[in-house]
Formats: C-alpha cells, structure tokens, sequence
C-alpha cells in the first residue's frame, strides 16, 4: 500500500537546545515564514516555520533535553544526519550564514556536473544542505 500524500512536502521536526538562536537562524537568516507557536505535548513550545510548503517544527521541550545527537561529518554515525533544500541562489545563501555566524560545513563545492552544494550547520548543530543546479 503506497502512502497516499496530501501535500506535496514533508514537515520536519528539529528538537532544538537553542530554541531562539534556532527560530532566529531560519527565520532571519533563511526567510522562512513564522506562524503561530503551539504548545508541545508535556511541556516546551513548537516554533512553526513555513518554508515553501514544508513545516519546519523547531520544538523547544521543557525541561530541555540533555543528550545531543552525535556530531561531526554526516557519514560518521547513522540517524537523520541532514536535509536538503533546492535553492537558486546558493551563494548569496551561503554569504547569510557565514554573515551570522553560522559554520559552513561544506564550501559550495560542484559534485557533479551541473550540480553544486554547500552545507551549514545550525545553532545547533544540524546539518543544512543547500542544492543548486547550474541554470536554475
């Protein structure tokens, strides 16, 4: 039985330590659009950011977790270790983030032909990869 989508995108929830830095990462730096926060069931608040027709959930539990996800290079443990955004302007995405002081993870680097990448690690330390194809 094949799932049977609703919507054209997935939501994606973040369990964010540093939940302003967080919101103020993708919402200042990236643009995403705020709506309204929701209570987290069993305390904390989810930050709701609108990123084309994509939820990015940024869930701020109360009390905050202690143990954070591995961290390091993607292939250095298993899990959700990143996720990926097609952009048409990479650069000028990638400038926004090293202007606030975001790491850059990865340069924009072509993989192959007609396909470039960079990737950023947010406040918390999740990877974020930028994908642009040449001529879009």
């Amino acid at each position: 039985m094949p799932v049977r989508l609703e919507k054209d995108s997935i939501d994606l929830g973040i369990v964010a330590r540093n939940g302003s830095e967080m919101v103020a990462f993708y919402r200042d730096v990236l643009g995403f659009v705020e709506e309204p926060q929701t209570p987290f069931p069993g305390g904390g608040v989810m930050y709701r950011l609108r990123c084309g027709t994509s939820l990015i959930k940024v869930v701020v539990p109360d009390p905050v977790p202690e143990q954070a996800p591995p961290a390091g290079p993607i292939a250095k443990a298993t899990g959700y270790r990143y996720w990926t955004m097609t952009v048409s302007n990479l650069q000028e995405i990638v400038s926004a983030c090293e202007a606030a002081g975001r790491k850059l993870v990865i340069p924009v680097t072509e993989i192959r032909a007609g396909v470039s990448i960079a990737i950023v690690a947010d406040p918390d330390g999740n990877l974020v990869e930028f994908l642009e194809l040449s001529g879009a």
